[in-house]
């Protein structure tokens, strides 16, 4: 089963500012369950002005009591309850043409529901041309906003591996019982129909409760760099540096994150 979920809204900073917010966004107070964020590999291109990036976001995070519900007992053992998730995200910055795309994947809990965001963040554009990699041509006349598109696939596999195991363990009749293998065939389709109907309800139940969450996530990833935008306005990058130092100690104390979990234990007890 696969879901799609997309929307779009402006910013009303041009995109110099919102390319800059966008990596300097965590911390902020809407992203308190952003630990840390590690840039992996960047790189520029000078025959294509485009910049490079992929990121590795460490995230305080669970699987909703609703979904834990619907998995077996045991199912993902303590990994429900590590309250951790890491999230890659690559980017490509062309400041010349006025755009950015960026991917954003989950890398835990990827047999339960993986989450592939795709964004695109412009200069208000007219038609784009077809084949072009930019999210459109520019619009001269608005350059004060920003324009940004979300495409959010959810993916469900959950499942689909013990149903193809017993498919395959099926399929497979040894010589000696080759005589019976008619017979063994006449009940594989009425078992695996209702395997797949049961398999496929519960995956379309997980992929809408992800498509729920990631709506009030946008939410708060909007308002969150509405607030970095503003000080970047305000103070330049010299206020935004300043807030996210206040952000930081609001969030983990003046010890920072990583000194609070080596002095009393896991801070993932805290509330989100």
């Amino acid at each position: 089963m696969v879901k799609f979920y997309e929307s779009s809204f402006n910013y009303e900073y041009p995109f110099p500012a919102v390319s800059l917010a966008y990596f300097l966004r965590y911390p902020n107070p809407y992203a308190k369950h952003v630990l840390s964020t590690d840039v992996i590999d960047r790189h520029f291109e000078p025959d294509s002005q485009r910049l490079y990036t992929t990121r590795l976001h460490l995230k305080r995070s669970k699987l909703p009591p609703a979904v834990l519900k619907l998995m077996p007992k045991g199912f993902l053992g303590s990994r429900s309850d590590t309250g951790q998730s890491y999230i890659l995200e690559k980017s490509i910055v062309d400041a010349r043409e006025g755009w950015m795309t960026t991917e954003t994947k989950n890398l835990e809990w990827t047999g339960v529901l993986s989450v592939i965001e795709k964004q695109c963040y412009k200069r208000p554009s007219v038609a784009s041309a077809e084949g072009d990699r930019s999210c459109g041509r520019v619009n001269d006349t608005k350059l004060g906003t920003t324009e940004v598109t979300t495409s959010t696939t959810f993916v469900s596999r959950f499942g689909q591996g013990g149903l193809r195991a017993g498919k395959r363990k099926a399929a497979v009749v040894p010589p000696e019982n080759e005589a019976t293998a008619d017979t063994a065939e006449d009940d594989l389709p009425k078992k695996g129909f209702l395997s797949s109907w049961s398999t496929s309800s519960l995956q379309r139940t997980i992929e809408i409760m992800g498509m729920r969450r990631t709506r009030e996530a946008l939410l708060k990833s909007k308002d969150g760099m509405n607030v970095v935008l503003g000080r970047l306005r305000s103070g330049g990058l010299v206020e935004v540096l300043e807030g996210m130092r206040r952000d930081r100690e609001a969030m983990y104390g003046p010890d920072g994150p990583w000194k609070r979990v080596w002095k009393h234990g896991n801070i993932m007890e805290d509330d989100e």
